[in-house]
């Protein structure tokens, strides 16, 4: 039996969410298949993979082909690197102590890389929101500004009618005095 690393889909239209599963190369996509071994979630940023280590180790060891996003999802996650590891211990190049090491600081580094590209993001964001609001204060003191203008001419106008009219009232009140 020639079996397979895949992605089963699962979720609604336009929002896939994916089973890693063990399965027949000969199984329909999402049909049968023999385990589970994790999932994920390309939706969120970054996407989110929860997988059982040492069943895909198992597996990949085993001789299961993995499809392409499998293998890259396998790989980001460290089981091709494990693999590596075991392979220089069955050779003899280092002991088993000396490849779990290696494997933590690769796998300490790989999470610093993500902390840094998270940090990153939030900062770049955090930029964007500021470089809105700037723009949005500078609008609204434009805005303000030629409210003030246009309040500022109407009071003028309206002061200089109140002058017209209380020239013309007392001409008019003087008149009939006169008269």
């Amino acid at each position: 039996m020639a079996t397979k690393i895949r992605l089963q889909r699962h979720g609604r239209k336009s929002y896939a969410f994916y089973s890693i599963v063990i399965a027949d190369s000969r199984a329909p996509r999402d049909g049968k298949f023999t385990e589970k071994i994790g999932t994920y979630n390309p939706n969120t940023n970054p996407a989110t993979v929860d997988l059982n280590f040492e069943r895909a180790l198992y597996w990949v060891n085993c001789g299961a082909q993995p499809t392409d996003t499998a293998r890259n999802i396998l790989s980001r996650e460290g089981v091709y690197m494990m693999k590596h590891l075991q392979g220089g211990v069955k050779k003899g190049a280092f002991d088993e102590a000396a490849a779990q090491a290696k494997f933590e600081a690769w796998k300490k580094d790989k999470q610093n890389g993500l902390a840094q590209l998270v940090a990153k993001n939030e900062e770049a964001a955090k930029a964007e929101a500021k470089a809105r609001l700037e723009a949005e204060k500078k609008v609204n003191e434009e805005i303000a500004k030629k409210v003030a203008e246009k309040k500022a001419a109407e009071a003028a106008a309206k002061a200089e009618a109140e002058a017209e009219a209380t020239e013309e009232a007392p001409a008019t009140e003087e008149a009939p005095a006169e008269a």
